[in-house]
């Protein structure tokens, strides 16, 4: 959540920002909430002067009950009842503008980076880097949908979209044998290299509740894109980042304690999936998939640059998985409502011959540190929002698509990445 007083000293940066990323009419939103934070302030100093003269006449009452001065106490008491009407008058105000000026400013979206590139579809983001070998493949290869159907022997399917359907709904696949245990051993090895760089692992709750959703910024905007348990009031996690990141909803952090940097693995729930096409098709989109997410809290003045450490980590994994990828920086109107500058990480599927988005990396600098009232003490003693990043180190579904799509042997095999053996156990899928 945007500061207000930011808002108020910085009206044509703010303007220009949320037209960047194509929020509509931003200038009527902006001067309505300098409009109402200049009502909430006149307010509240009215209801402190009042206040104030509300307490000064009610110590006149007793000097003047103890001079014996009945009748001039009584007409000041008439003057305290009447200055308390007007302070509770003014508390309700005070109160119904202050709960306006949050409906207004919860929707608004993060202010983008100056870096960001303007643009409003994925078409316009910036491809920062392209790395990697395209695999040519073996005559007959095929993508992962068609190419699980002959692997696994007797357990082939051994991704079973079927099974899945019948047992929950679309968009819940069955992983069996080798494909169980591949996915077991990503989960590892994500972890493993993320503690290997400095972050703490975490196991965290996959219901979360509505502060947790506002926190982050998931509420009040993405209702319909989250499972929700409307008899408890839960929601489903849309990723780790909701949870982790709330660890610190409410804290103000030692600064001796920053960085903070955690990792955790989670299922993952979203009710986004369900548009017709390849683009969706298999584990391209699913309503549940596993992912490793790491996330930091950090100084404003450090932000930047973990940011650019982060990039760097998720790059490493895809690397050591010998995976094709690409980095793309996002334009205004692609990015996230919370963020102020992505880098989404895309792997080259050979089996579709698209490339398969399998990691954002952002930094919200303190947009919901705002809203989580996240903060550290300066060396100066004073109070100062912290900022927040996460990325996905990684998604499970599209790698694993790719892992089995460009791994394609001539004999029908699927040769599995060096990295991964240790912790698989095999070297092919057949």
């Amino acid at each position: 959540m945007l500061q207000t007083t930011f808002i108020r000293e910085n009206r044509e940066l703010t303007i220009a920002g949320l037209t960047k990323k194509h929020y509509k009419d931003p200038e009527a939103a902006v001067d309505r909430i300098i409009e109402l934070d200049r009502l909430r302030r006149e307010t509240q100093q009215e209801l402190d002067a009042v206040l104030t003269q509300s307490n000064a006449k009610a110590k006149e009452i007793g000097g003047l009950m103890k001079e014996g001065k009945k009748a001039e106490a009584e007409i000041t008491k008439g003057e305290t009842a009447a200055l308390k009407e007007r302070s509770k008058l003014l508390e309700e105000q005070h109160k119904a503008t202050e709960e306006e000026l949050l409906a207004e400013l919860v929707k608004l979206p993060n202010l983008p980076h100056e870096s960001v590139p303007e643009g409003r579809t994925a078409e316009d983001n910036v491809n920062e880097l392209e790395a990697g070998d395209k695999p040519v493949l073996p005559e007959g290869a095929q993508a992962h949908w068609d190419l699980i159907k002959k692997l696994g022997g007797k357990l082939a399917p051994i991704i079973d979209f079927e099974l899945g359907n019948k047992i929950t709904a679309a968009g819940f696949p069955v992983y069996k044998g080798k494909a169980a245990r591949l996915q077991r051993a990503m989960i590892a090895f994500f972890l493993d290299e993320a503690g290997k760089a400095g972050y703490n692992e975490v196991q965290v709750p996959i219901l979360i509740n509505a502060d947790s959703g506002f926190g982050t910024g998931q509420l009040p905007d993405k209702e319909g894109q989250m499972y929700h348990d409307a008899q408890d009031d839960l929601y489903l996690i849309p990723t780790a980042e909701v949870p982790v990141t709330n660890l610190y909803r409410d804290v103000i952090v030692a600064e001796n304690e920053l960085p903070v940097k955690n990792v955790a693995y989670t299922p993952c729930f979203r009710r986004e999936a369900g548009s017709w096409g390849a683009h969706v098709r298999g584990l391209n989109r699913l309503h549940q998939f596993d992912k490793i997410e790491i996330v930091q809290i950090c100084k404003p003045e450090d932000s930047y640059q973990a940011l650019a450490d982060m990039s760097d980590h998720v790059k490493g994994l895809l690397e050591k998985l010998e995976l094709p990828f690409r980095i793309l920086r996002l334009c205004g109107g692609d990015m996230g409502f919370t963020s102020a500058l992505t880098f989404d990480f895309e792997v080259w599927s050979a089996g579709q011959e698209r490339w398969l988005e399998c990691s954002s990396v952002s930094n919200f600098e303190t947009y919901q540190a705002n809203r989580l009232k996240l903060r550290y003490k300066t060396a100066d003693k004073k109070t100062q929002l912290l900022h927040t990043l996460n990325g996905s180190a990684l998604a499970l579904p599209r790698i694993l698509a790719a892992l089995l799509e460009n791994n394609q042997q001539a004999d029908g095999t699927i040769r599995v990445p060096a990295v991964l053996v240790p912790y698989c156990g095999f070297d092919t899928i057949e």
